[in-house]
């Protein structure tokens, strides 16, 4: 006797069994007989098994030409993510889960760019993805799908909207280069003040220090000058005071004076003798 026909379902899969058109369970990966025909000629039920995808896959839905908001004729491409969550859901309630979800995506496009004015849609092309991934979402899950991501892949404008999108991209690069190259200017020149003020600064501190020294040196010379001053007029009033008291001590001084000038070749005495003489005659 031959084997009984077999059905392989695979681990990136699962099948639906069908007995004579009416769904019976889920069949989990592995092997499966199908039931052989009985004899004396009754039919066996007809079994059918529909396998069903579990993997993530994509679509993209390519150049659908929508009108935005202020009335911008666009051609977007939206690349869509999904897999499936609920194999019965996603082949018992709808005709078609990837048709209809193709479809829902498509809708949400158009309604999502509908409402959105082109600068929007420029400057926040995000929110364009966050609102077709909502609005697909819920819809999706009753299908038995869950939507992983639904991205806008291209935006296509019109020829010469185009061209004057480019010279504004263009304009604006330029005036964000030349933003660039007068901050940067600025920013240098500030940073050359600063290093011209900071050596002012420190020369003026230096000349400060300097003369803060030579007045300190000064100063101090002055006193050394005063103390000596002082101390030889200590020294003298000593003198004076012995030479008071002890008179020969001032003649001793006066002949020594004498002596040390008389060894001087260019020293010149001058001695009173007039006065001495009209002494002698009185």
């Amino acid at each position: 006797m031959s084997a009984p026909p077999q059905v392989i379902v695979r681990s990136t899969h699962r099948g639906l069994r069908y007995v004579d058109g009416r769904f019976e369970g889920i069949l989990e990966p592995g092997a499966y007989d199908l039931p052989r025909p009985t004899r004396f000629g009754r039919p066996a039920p007809r079994v059918e098994i529909v396998l069903v995808d579990m993997r993530q896959r994509e679509f993209t839905i390519k150049g659908q030409e929508i009108l935005t908001a202020d009335k911008v004729a666009v051609r977007v491409s939206i690349i869509t993510q999904f897999r499936v969550t609920d194999p019965v859901a996603a082949l018992e309630r709808v005709d078609g889960y990837e048709d209809r979800l193709y479809s829902d995506v498509q809708l949400a496009a158009r309604r999502s760019l509908a409402s959105m004015t082109l600068e929007a849609i420029l400057t926040n092309r995000n929110q364009l993805s966050e609102d077709i991934l909502r609005d697909v979402e819920t819809i999706a899950t009753g299908s038995g799908v869950e939507i992983l991501r639904a991205d806008v892949k291209d935006l296509a404008f019109p020829g010469n909207l185009q061209d004057i999108m480019n010279r504004v991209l263009a304009a604006e690069r330029l005036a964000e280069a030349q933003l660039v190259e007068a901050r940067t200017k600025a920013e240098r020149e500030a940073l050359e003040a600063t290093s011209r003020a900071d050596a002012e600064r420190v020369a003026a501190q230096a000349r400060a220090d300097a003369a803060r020294v030579a007045a300190e040196a000064d100063a101090a010379a002055k006193r050394i000058r005063a103390d000596a001053d002082v101390d030889a007029l200590n020294r003298l009033a000593v003198a004076a005071a012995a030479y008071v008291q002890h008179p020969a001590l001032l003649r001793l001084r006066e002949l020594e004076t004498l002596g040390a000038l008389g060894a001087n070749a260019s020293a010149r005495l001058y001695i009173g003798f007039d006065k001495h003489a009209d002494a002698l005659t009185d």
